[in-house]
């Protein structure tokens, strides 16, 4: 083989390269985003290990999974045996169950034997987000020692900003050392001497994502151990890693409070038949139960054909019930999310809504006794002569609907919460739709016993 021929690989490959070599990680991702996935995969073939590997570990980059597994298998393992392990675990989610299978085998032992234990993990869980790549020191050492050890494996690690301090002889977890507390000390001190006073903060590996969220909020860590029952450390939750799982898991909340199955993939990168999937079911279902409104219409049949401008108001009846409930609903799922409010808290919540929806029904009820009285004064329009009678009813109409919508949009919350299922689960559209038809039933009702005698 000549020299131009050995030299051909390399120059194609950076020839190949070559967009890239002027952007930093996140212009990469960006750019690589835009791209066919084909392309992608051959500047991701082409790139340098390190640099294909801090792009794979962006968490914006989009289809990861699906680059993984369009590389050449060899080169596909190589990258996943140098990602951080979470993020590498992440990324093996994604394939299908053949790929994994062809894939995780090739994987170095060391990072296979990782990557398959944080798959072993239930999802949205601690020790499913975990990395165990985090600094470790025994009690025993010293300031210096430990500066020397971050320096040794700081390439390494995911993240230095917690040093976990353990008993030389179980491995428990004796104590945290803040990367401030620990350039601050003299060479000769104690490790210890640079802990913090308090306990160590750690989790469980079972504990849930929001949970995990909750501790690290509240006491402001950019990372958080996960231990097992003795107290022995498995991997730390990082900030960044929770804030990617919540911002996921949000976004999965406002897809199902849309009346929707949650997407698992951005919405360019679903296919046709998948998003009518996601969609036309809970259309479905939700039609099914608008089909009760149109029942409960027939069931006052007469009382509509007696008294025809009652119909001018069941949009304005529906719409405000409807939307009282989808407020309801909407401060209560957040409010469960972010653990303001427990189960046990449901009668609170009843207490506070049920005068809250009678003021706010009052306060509707008074404009649409205003806006009747106007037209019907103003020459507008000509509701009859009881009239003011028929503003009444639609008022007190106002003041049982947005009631009934505002009790029921809070408790369904926590129903759907005790039965086990996502509070998210209760869209606004769904909530819309059970308030349609109770408030058919309540309108009518005040109607009939208004208006008996005079229209009905």
């Amino acid at each position: 083989m000549n020299q131009k021929q050995m030299l051909r690989p390399a120059t194609d490959a950076a020839t190949l390269a070559a967009p890239l070599a002027g952007f930093n990680t996140a212009d990469a991702v960006e750019y690589l985003n835009t791209l066919l996935l084909s392309r992608a995969v051959e500047l991701l073939g082409a790139l340098p290990l390190p640099r294909a590997v801090k792009l794979l570990e962006a968490p914006e980059l989009q289809r990861a999974g699906d680059l993984v597994a369009a590389l050449p298998p060899a080169r596909a393992a190589a990258l996943l045996g140098l990602m951080a392990d979470d993020r590498a675990t992440d990324i093996v989610h994604q394939l299908d169950e053949e790929e994994r299978a062809r894939l995780v085998p090739l994987i170095s032992a060391d990072a296979r034997q990782v990557i398959q234990q944080l798959l072993s993990y239930p999802p949205h869980t601690a020790g499913a987000l975990m990395t165990t790549e985090f600094v470790s020191v025994p009690a025993t050492w010293t300031v210096g020692q430990t500066l020397q050890h971050i320096r040794d494996v700081e390439r390494t690690r995911e993240t230095v900003y917690a040093i976990y301090v353990l008993d030389p002889a179980s491995q428990r977890l004796q104590q945290v050392v803040t990367m401030r507390r620990l350039i601050t000390g003299r060479a000769q001190d104690a490790i210890l001497d640079v802990a913090q006073v308090n306990a160590p903060v750690t989790v469980d590996v079972q504990m849930d994502q929001e949970e995990v969220a909750q501790l690290i909020r509240r006491h402001d860590l950019l990372a958080i151990p996960v231990v097992d029952a003795g107290q022995r450390v498995l991997g730390i939750v990082t900030v960044d890693d929770i804030l990617d799982a919540l911002i996921e898991e949000s976004t999965e909340d406002a897809h199902k409070f849309g009346g929707m199955e949650a997407l698992e993939k951005q919405y360019m990168q679903i296919g046709f038949l998948e998003m009518l999937r996601k969609r036309g079911g809970w259309l479905s279902v939700l039609f099914l139960g608008e089909m009760l409104t149109a029942s409960a219409m027939q069931h006052y049949e007469h009382e509509l054909a007696r008294a025809v401008v009652l119909t001018l108001f069941i949009p304005l009846i529906m719409s405000s019930g409807g939307n009282s409930g989808s407020q309801a609903t909407s401060l209560l799922i957040r409010s469960l999310a972010l653990r303001e409010l427990r189960l046990r808290d449901w009668w609170k919540v009843a207490l506070r809504e049920l005068p809250t929806g009678i003021v706010l029904g009052t306060i509707l009820g008074t404009l649409a006794m205003a806006r009747i009285t106007v037209w019907q004064l103003g020459g507008l329009h000509d509701y009859g002569e009881h009239w003011l009678l028929l503003g009444f009813t639609v008022a007190a109409a106002l003041v049982g609907i947005v009631t009934f919508g505002s009790l029921s949009g809070s408790m369904l919350p926590f129903a759907l919460k005790r039965l086990g299922f996502d509070p998210a689960s209760a869209s606004a559209p769904f909530v819309a739709t059970l308030v349609d038809v109770t408030g058919l039933v309540i309108y009518f009702s005040i109607a009939a016993t208004i208006l008996h005698g005079t229209l009905l």
